[in-house]
């Protein structure tokens, strides 16, 4: 089986089964939700409440990763096909 047709598979599957997972848990994506919610609000409420902080500084750009992967997959694909 090509990488392709694996990769393009395998995405079709996650894709099935997060919908699946949805489904049996109807309520779970609204409950996740509103607990990010709350804990948000919760910071915000509070000018003087500072999280607290590991010495670490997490960024994640999210633009960036995803056309990072985007390329990455071409190029897997690119070099198992002329492999």
């Amino acid at each position: 089986m090509s990488w392709l047709a694996f990769s393009v598979v395998a995405s079709i599957v996650l894709t099935v089964v997060l919908n699946v997972v949805l489904r049996l848990f109807p309520d779970g994506a609204d409950r996740l939700r509103d607990r990010m919610y709350r804990v948000a609000e919760r910071q915000n409420d509070d000018p003087w409440h500072e999280a607290p902080r590991s010495g670490v500084r997490v960024i994640v750009p999210w633009k960036a990763m995803l056309i990072g992967s985007l390329l990455l997959t071409l190029v897997v694909n690119l070099w198992l096909l002329l492999r």
